[in-house]
């Protein structure tokens, strides 16, 4: 199987698993990652980590079999990528990636498309595609001008040269870098950490950095989201318990449920 899902507790583990191909998608792969996601939620579990087995993330299409005359290269991502990553991006639970080797492509969007991406020290991000008579897609264009600056973007593109995992955290593009041993057990330790906290909290910041990125809502604004969801929240039984433990000096034991006080 080219991706294995893996349920343990509150947590879901994701595997691209076709190392051979250094994990690169068909349809079929797509359509299998897209299933993990929703047997994922639908298991409730309260933090998600995705994976590539092998030496590399995920190189991007498996172009291996597609031919150039007949593809359709706007509706496959229009129809099979973009809706993947959305509902990624949109998951109801804290996600997180580990990924070391190449991340390009539809690789480099699933990162995107996480809220929390660890790197090793091998992992390579960057814009290889001139070289197939190809842009950069799956977000690489909104990330890249955002956090590099459109001369740098341009360089990556125009030089099809590979940004190594420390030059990207250290250009904001993703969260830290980690040797590549330690990366899987370092991951896995703050996803398991994740599905023990306050998820409805979690969210509510989530759903507030994607404000701020995708409707490039101001100071003022953004602040009175928070505040309405800081409103929202405390109406949850995992803000009576934080306050509660708070108080007791003791750990808190979250739910991760937003049943109501009465």
């Amino acid at each position: 199987m080219p991706v294995e899902l893996t349920l343990t507790g509150d947590t879901a583990e994701i595997v691209l698993n076709n190392p051979s191909k250094l994990n690169a998608l068909d349809e079929s792969a797509i359509a299998e990652l897209s299933a993990a996601l929703t047997r994922a939620e639908q298991a409730g579990v309260r933090a998600v980590l995705l994976r590539g087995e092998g030496r590399a993330f995920c190189t991007g299409r498996d172009i291996s079999a597609v031919d150039p005359a007949t593809d359709d290269a706007r509706g496959y991502l229009d129809t099979v990528v973009t809706p993947l990553l959305r509902q990624l991006a949109a998951f109801p639970a804290p996600t997180f990636a580990a990924a070391s080797g190449a991340c390009l492509g539809v690789g480099l969007g699933l990162l995107i498309a996480t809220d929390v991406v660890y790197l090793g020290e091998s992992a390579r991000i960057g814009s290889p595609f001139a070289t197939l008579g190809a842009t950069l897609d799956s977000g690489g264009h909104a990330l890249f001008v955002e956090r590099l600056g459109a001369h740098r973007t341009l360089d990556l593109i125009y030089t099809a040269e590979l940004m190594r995992g420390t030059e990207a955290v250290a250009a904001g593009l993703f969260s830290r870098v980690v040797a590549d041993a330690e990366l899987l057990e370092f991951t896995r330790e703050r996803v398991t950490r994740a599905a023990q906290g306050a998820t409805e909290a979690f969210l509510a910041s989530k759903r507030l950095v994607a404000q701020v990125r995708d409707d490039r809502v101001g100071l003022w604004e953004s602040l009175a989201a928070e505040n309405a969801a800081q409103g929202e929240l405390s109406a949850s039984a995992d803000y009576s318990e934080g306050f509660a433990a708070f108080q007791q000096k003791r750990r808190a034991v979250f739910t991760g449920g937003r049943a109501d006080r009465t």
